[in-house]
């Protein structure tokens, strides 16, 4: 993130004390969570915050966050704390991803409520992807989310291939990630009914003089082979007024399967500057490269004989982004506020994988640039308090995706396929976060206008799609007291015509964009010892654009309808530093979803590729230097088709996934008087718990997960 803006004071005017009744149980259980001694703690907190009130208004006052008026990636308000928010929202922060023991984004999010990692693709768990999937939607590609990097679109193209196939952000570089499962519908989008996944990276020093660390870290794969990250940070704030960060994350080495090398570089240069005391320019300007070996699915037998070999070698993905993003904000006066965004990616990813005889390879380059500005003004009227954002977005996107083959066995090379795409998207929204008391009631509307085109290179004929979508929300949230919050909302997500499924485009099947319905009610608990949330929420998708089966070439109809529906559950306590507990913090989540299909002959069935249940179970411990984490994470069984099909077949492309769990432990010890400097040593999969997952391509057959890792990592600070 840059550096903070100035905030203003919060609503003055105290509301009446009601609760939500549709929240009514959720409340119930946090405060049985809590205990009658954090409900009295709650009581004196409320108490301690209340002013002399005057006769005429005996209510009392409670001390709310206060309400900025800046347009940071989430909106007015919303990026001041998450325990106000109006929707489930999860930050996890550097401290968090530091003792999970995670080697990357993935294995971080696992352990996120709604959030399911998983690696069923033709990219086998390459690092060139990112496969995630939120509330029983589809985690091949993260298709329906909307991933940003420092509130930046990370997709090559967001609407004409959202999927990420190549994520170019490396774990290293992350100081933190927010994950807005539900309530941002209105600030970004499209492709936002999985909600929103903001990766922020390490921000600028404040202070004066050179501050920056450099790690490195080996994992050691007990069947396989071994890899090493490196990160290198460093960063000033030069009297001037300039500040200046260079950020650092590579990887080179093998994986757990034969083949399964990975070559990584991450770089970034961030800059910001006060040109006054109200205006700041800031920015970044990154590069990104990486080449992945896939080893591909196996057969049973294969995988029965050794489930760690490759028999597709030539297989591999790589691809590379040159890239900048620049912004200027203008707190014009206390109550109103300018910022402008813009950026520009060049991104090229190819892969190359064995289909028969032949190397099917498929580059595709990408140039996408967007510009974004943006007002907010507070107002009052009355009793209530408005900070209005009013937003513009145009994205341009320019590409091609190529395909040819190259026999294996002559090294012949056969014609190149081509198509051109291009997308004009714009998009202007408006919303009004308004506090009433100890209410905040944000209704607002996103309208999108998406021009879309394919043409084959050589063909005279255009596949062509105009779409325009208005997209309604409202978030509801009650601050009962400086510590709990309940709140509900309501959203319309939309995902757009996608390039290749333009060529399914004619006049008797017109494709309109994917659009859901998203409702939700939870409640959240935040105080110094504990931090706890429950959720509960509905989406009703009505119109997924699918592939007809058994049609050839490739075809597309709006025909996909599934209802998801779920409880999502977390609790993190903290035990008195005065206690015999001293120094122990204990954690748990749980996530039930089920996500059904609506539509066809397999209407009534699981959506494949997700897990009912999800959990994570954790405890950490400081002792002096010391710090020593166990942690253990699960999900149930998922089936790999549409039919729920529980019997494998023989080459291992289809059938029920086993659920599983697995463990990890870890202990950091950190070296006194030397500033981040510490050494870590763990073991990620500590019993050795064989699982796997299957292909969802034309690579077919399963594919084992990381056996028992060790690693070591040492970090020096100065």
């Amino acid at each position: 993130m840059y550096p903070s803006r100035r905030s203003l004071p919060a609503a003055p005017h105290a509301g009446q004390r009601l609760a939500l009744c549709a929240t009514a149980g959720a409340v119930l259980l946090l405060c049985s969570m809590s205990g009658p001694a954090a409900a009295q703690q709650a009581q004196a907190d409320v108490t301690a915050a209340t002013p002399a009130a005057a006769p005429a208004q005996p209510q009392k006052e409670v001390t709310l966050d206060t309400i900025q008026v800046t347009g940071n990636w989430l909106g007015s308000g919303l990026q001041n704390s998450v325990k106000g928010f109006a929707g489930a929202r999860t930050v996890v922060t550097e401290s968090q991803i530091e003792q999970s023991g995670a080697s990357n984004i993935g294995d971080v999010l696992r352990r996120v409520p709604g959030v399911q990692s998983s690696d069923n693709s033709g990219t086998a768990g390459s690092a060139i992807s990112l496969n995630i999937g939120v509330r029983g939607l589809t985690g091949r590609y993260t298709p329906r989310s909307t991933v940003l990097l420092d509130g930046i679109p990370l997709a090559v193209a967001p609407y004409g291939q959202p999927q990420l196939s190549f994520a170019p952000v490396s774990l290293g570089n992350i100081e933190s990630i927010d994950v807005v499962r539900s309530g941002g519908s209105v600030r970004y989008g499209p492709q936002n009914v999985g909600g929103i996944i903001n990766f922020t990276t390490k921000p600028i020093p404040a202070g004066s003089g050179i501050t920056g660390d450099a790690a490195i870290r080996e994992n050691i794969f007990t069947t396989g082979g071994t890899n090493t990250q490196y990160n290198a940070f460093v960063g000033t704030t030069l009297d001037s007024g300039l500040g200046l960060a260079f950020l650092y994350s590579g990887q080179t080495g093998r994986e757990w399967r034969k083949g399964s090398d990975d070559d990584v570089n991450d770089v970034a240069v961030k800059f910001a500057y006060d040109l006054t005391p109200s205006q700041q320019f800031y920015g970044k300007v990154s590069y990104y490269d990486v080449k992945s070996r896939t080893p591909g699915g196996l057969s049973v037998a294969q995988f029965n004989a050794d489930p760690f070999q490759n028999t597709r070698p030539n297989d591999y993905w790589s691809g590379n982004r040159y890239g900048f993003d620049l912004g200027y904000v203008n707190t014009i006066s206390d109550n109103q506020e300018f910022e402008i965004r813009t950026f520009y990616n060049d991104s090229y990813r190819q892969s190359t994988l064995t289909s028969g005889a032949n190397l099917v390879h498929q580059p595709r380059n990408y140039t996408t640039f967007g510009i974004e500005p943006r007002y907010t003004h507070r107002v009052s009227f009355g009793p209530t308090l408005h900070d209005i954002t009013v937003g513009y977005r145009y994205v341009r996107e320019r590409g091609n995706d190529n395909s040819f083959n190259v026999n294996a066995t002559t090294g012949a090379v056969g014609p190149t396929t081509t198509f051109d795409n291009a997308t004009d998207a714009h998009a202007v929204y408006i919303d009004d976060r308004i506090a009433i008391g100890n209410w905040r009631v944000t209704p607002g509307l996103r309208f999108e206008h998406i021009d879309t085109s394919r043409q084959q290179v050589g063909s005279a004929t255009p596949f062509e799609s105009i779409n325009n979508k208005p997209l309604p929300a409202i978030n509801v949230s009650y601050l009962v007291n400086n510590a709990w919050t309940v709140f509900a909302d309501y959203s319309t997500s939309f995902g757009p015509v996608q390039n290749i499924q333009l060529n399914s485009q004619t006049p008797t099947n017109p494709l309109s964009p994917e659009v859901a319905r998203t409702f939700e009610v939870g409640t959240r608990w935040t105080d110094n010892k504990i931090k706890a949330e429950l959720s509960a929420f509905k989406i009703k998708f009505d119109n997924q654009i699918l592939q007809v089966p058994g049609l050839v070439p490739a075809t597309f109809q709006n025909i996909g309808a599934t209802d998801h529906d779920g409880v999502e559950t977390a609790i993190d306590y903290t035990f008195d530093q005065k206690g015999l507990l001293s120094g122990l913090n204990v954690y748990a989540n749980y996530t039930y979803t089920r996500a059904i299909q609506k539509s066809g002959a397999t209407a009534g069935l699981d959506v494949p590729f997700y897990s009912r249940s999800t959990d994570t179970v954790g405890a950490r411990y400081n002792w002096r230097q010391w710090t020593f984490n166990v942690a253990t994470t699960h999900q149930s069984s998922q089936f790999a088709d549409l039919a729920n099909t529980v019997q494998e077949s023989a080459d291992g492309s289809n059938g029920k996934i086993p659920g599983y769990r697995v463990w990890n432990i870890q202990g950091m010890f950190k070296v006194p008087q030397l500033k981040r400097t510490d050494i870590a040593v763990g073991i990620n999969n500590l019993f050795d718990k064989r699982y796997y997952t299957r292909t969802a391509d034309g690579n077919a057959g399963r594919l084992v997960g990381a056996p028992r890792t060790v690693y070591v990592q040492a970090r020096i600070g100065f």
